[in-house]
């Protein structure tokens, strides 16, 4: 085999862009590749498709030691790719806010992916005696969150583009302790 025989999995999924996983775990992200294809994801989405950062969307939160979650493609129950991510981590006084979300464009729309990313944020917060969850969601994805009982507390700018502070109903978001398994989605159509 030559170098030119083999192509990096995030390379084959863009060049067969036919083919999708049917199975994705959704868990907090335990492996240093995890933590690694997290971040790359963000850049993608945040720095270089959304253009709301310049080379990267870290921040003193990330520092601070924010919790990673990513959902996970598999390929007959073994991890393949992260196509999703989402952090959380806590403000105080048992608040706990979720940012960054993000989904790989060419997985968006399949699995629900950001939707069972919230859900396991909110979950494991509740878990960690968060009494609130909060985060900043861009327009566009108000309607989603309200899908998933959430409410909105007020119009925000953000980088310059509309936001949305929300608050989670806590009540729809039992406490999740396993998050490090997490649970399997499957491919579906997005709501």
């Amino acid at each position: 085999m030559t170098a030119t025989d083999w192509i990096p999995a995030c390379a084959a999924s863009e060049t067969f862009a036919t083919y999708r996983p049917v199975e994705y775990r959704v868990k907090l992200a335990t492996e240093s590749w995890e933590l690694r294809e997290a971040l790359a994801l963000r850049r993608a989405v945040f720095c270089a498709e959304q253009r709301l950062f310049n080379f990267t969307d870290v921040d003193d939160i990330d520092e601070a030691g924010a919790l990673t979650l990513v959902a996970v493609s598999c390929i007959h129950s073994m991890a393949e790719d992260v196509v999703g991510t989402v952090r959380v981590h806590a403000l105080g006084n048992g608040i706990w806010q979720g940012s960054r979300l993000a989904v790989r464009r060419d997985y968006r729309g399949q699995a629900w992916l950001g939707s069972e990313l919230i859900h396991l944020a909110v979950s494991l917060a509740h878990a960690r005696g968060a009494t609130r969850f909060l985060a900043q969601v861009q327009q566009q994805n108000v309607a989603l969150f309200e899908r998933l009982h959430w409410r909105s507390i007020e119009a925000i700018e953000l980088r310059g583009r509309p936001h949305m502070r929300m608050e989670a109903d806590l009540a729809h978001y039992p406490p999740c302790t396993a998050v490090e398994l997490g649970f399997l989605t499957t491919l579906r159509s997005a709501a």
